[in-house]
């Protein structure tokens, strides 16, 4: 069984899922999402997000098992005489909060019918409400999708990069307040993988089937919704003119903060035997490229303790 210690690094043993696939297990359902957003937001105990979600007992148990198992919650007594217990977010789960605040940042810019649903985010260090700005952590400067060369590493193939099949939520979320675009590109894994597929240049249908192993149906649903939500738009290939290619719009281009800290988190807590999943680099600079979010109010680098989170209003 694969231990998942909650201060340092997983272990993962050869040819078996990457870092990446491990990630997109664990961000890539919705309910591990929504348990994480309240964890970020003080929530520790059971019925706690029995009271915030609509979620029932059984999937909430299971659900802070896989967390618990996977290291990013720890169980700890808060009432020695009933042994009633809580869960922690370990140093690996609070290492999450750029990829939460990145959702939340492309939810206010792209998503305004949901900015009053968004928690409150404050920079402790200016003082201000802020929005995270997506930089090289090497030279600073500010980076965009096509500043950055991404490429497989050692241990990385797309086989290798999609999760196993757990158990999913339905997509029916919009009355526990979730927010249904993020939910549509990161809570579903073949959304999640498709997504990442095409910030590393894949375009074509029959590429996102036969690179991913994704099924023809799965494929055209997650296209479809994703050219109603605006995050690709589709013309026709170059190659045929009875072929069409998806394309990343701005909205869609402007997720990647979102994904690069994601692919971060797991490559620092993911080790594979045979090396990285992948490898970024920023040619402007010349280093290799690891996302650091900085405040867009004094441009100083963004701390996690630094960060306060509130809950919305209301």
């Amino acid at each position: 069984m694969l231990v998942h210690p909650p201060d340092r690094p997983t272990a993962l043993p050869p040819g078996g899922a990457n870092a990446i696939g491990h990630t997109l297990g664990l961000v890539g359902d919705e309910w591990n999402l929504l348990l994480l957003r309240y964890a970020m937001l003080g929530v520790r105990r059971y019925g706690e997000w029995r009271t915030a979600l609509p979620i029932s007992h059984a999937v909430l148990t299971r659900r802070l098992a896989y967390l618990t198992g996977m290291g990013v919650f720890e169980k700890a007594e808060y009432e020695s005489r009933s042994r009633r217990l809580e869960y922690r977010l370990t140093r690996r789960g609070r290492d999450l909060w750029p990829v939460l605040l990145s959702v939340w940042a492309w939810e206010a810019a792209w998503v305004p019918e949901h900015v009053e649903s968004l928690p409150t985010m404050a920079h402790r260090r200016c003082d201000r409400p802020f929005l995270p700005i997506l930089t090289c952590a090497a030279c600073g400067k500010p980076v965009r999708p096509r500043d950055i060369v991404g490429e497989f590493g050692p241990s990385g193939t797309w086989e290798r990069s999609v999760p196993a099949a757990t158990t999913r939520r339905r997509s029916t979320s919009a009355g526990a307040g979730v927010f249904p675009q993020t939910m549509t590109l990161i809570g579903n894994r073949w959304s999640a993988a498709i997504l990442g597929a095409s910030f590393q240049g894949l375009h074509r249908f029959r590429d996102f089937e036969q690179r991913l192993g994704a099924p023809p149906t799965i494929v055209a649903e997650r296209l479809r919704l994703f050219c109603e939500l605006g995050v690709f738009e589709q013309s026709p290939s170059a190659e045929r003119a009875d072929w069409l290619s998806y394309h990343l719009t701005e909205k869609g281009r402007a997720f990647f903060p979102v994904v690069s800290t994601a692919v971060d988190w797991g490559e620092r807590w993911h080790r594979a035997a045979e090396g990285p999943a992948m490898t970024y680099t920023h040619p402007s600079c010349g280093q290799d490229f690891h996302p650091q979010l900085r405040c867009d109010q004094c441009l100083a680098p963004l701390r996690g303790h630094e960060v306060a989170v509130e809950r919305p209003a209301g």
